[in-house]
């Protein structure tokens, strides 16, 4: 049964300065599971009342002393230090201290993943972090081992086992070559939690324009824009179109519309037009003169 902590801490601090001079130890398990049942002895006869304090959870219990003191599962469940006083009605109190440890059971897990976007091919781009608890939320500070695993759709995975350290376990995963909605898994056991990484097409790579005439005008046009990997760059992606002449010079930035870019620029007799996007330049075509 749980009471006002306020008011049983208020009843330790009347008792402590007493206790600390003249008490005995109780005889105290020294650590606890927590969750698990357990018990403490007691000696001497008649009635008394026993207090467990700590920062998680409070116990008040009227005892019969001579006799164990049993607490059945499920009773102290918050891991901490636990402060322990054993009031008696004609004889001073007994006293002493033990630890609940968290349960040695992994019940659920906290993943965080990031970023939830990138580009493909980012060396160490993705990083994934666990924290693991037991049935009542405790962080398990022991070593365990905790697995990370990266699939594609096209079943290709990579994967990692890390052990944690004061109850957390970290990695570093790459984007794989290829655009679309990967798994990112952690399992410790059979408790798992999954995160979804969208992996983008990267830079351009290997610009090419080819030029074709158009009246007064050239018409230009990339061929298919893709980056290193092969992964269509996505409509949006600016390329700039570059025009040399005579000392002078004029650009047009457009759009990369359903794969390709394409504009049409005036037609200068030795002109010398090329083709960027970002830092990635592309091939150059001479005008004739």
């Amino acid at each position: 049964m749980r009471h006002n902590w306020k008011l049983l801490i208020g009843s330790l601090i009347v008792v402590a300065p007493f206790a600390s001079g003249h008490s005995a130890s109780l005889s105290l398990p020294k650590t606890v599971e927590a969750g698990s049942a357990f018990s403490i002895p007691s000696s001497g006869t008649g009635k008394g009342t026993l207090y467990i304090v700590g920062l998680g959870q409070v116990l008040k219990r009227d005892v019969q002393l001579g006799a164990a003191i049993n607490f059945p599962l499920a009773t102290l469940y918050c891991a901490g230090h636990y402060l322990t006083v054993l009031v008696r009605e004609s004889s001073p109190p007994e006293s002493g201290s033990f630890d609940v440890v968290p349960a040695n059971k992994t019940a659920d897990v906290t993943f965080l993943a990031r970023p939830s976007r990138l580009p493909v091919g980012m060396h160490g781009g993705i990083t994934g972090a666990a924290y693991v608890f037991d049935p009542y939320k405790n962080l398990i500070t022991v070593p365990t081992p905790v697995s990370f695993e990266l699939s594609t759709p096209k079943g290709t995975t990579q994967s990692k086992t890390v052990e944690t350290r004061s109850g957390a376990a970290w990695t570093e995963m790459d984007s794989t070559a290829q655009q679309g909605m990967d798994k990112f898994v952690v399992r410790i056991g059979d408790v798992s939690s999954t995160r979804v990484i969208g992996q983008v097409p990267g830079d351009p790579c290997g610009l090419k324009i080819s030029a074709h005439p158009a009246g007064q005008q050239i018409q230009l046009q990339t061929d298919p824009v893709r980056d290193c990997s092969g992964n269509v760059v996505p409509d949006g992606t600016i390329v700039t179109f570059i025009e040399s002449y005579n000392g002078g010079e004029s650009t047009a930035d457009v759009p990369i519309k359903r794969g390709i870019a394409e504009v049409k620029m005036p037609s200068r007799p030795g002109a010398r037009i090329s083709v960027a996007s970002g830092v990635v330049l592309g091939n150059e075509i001479h005008l004739e003169k």
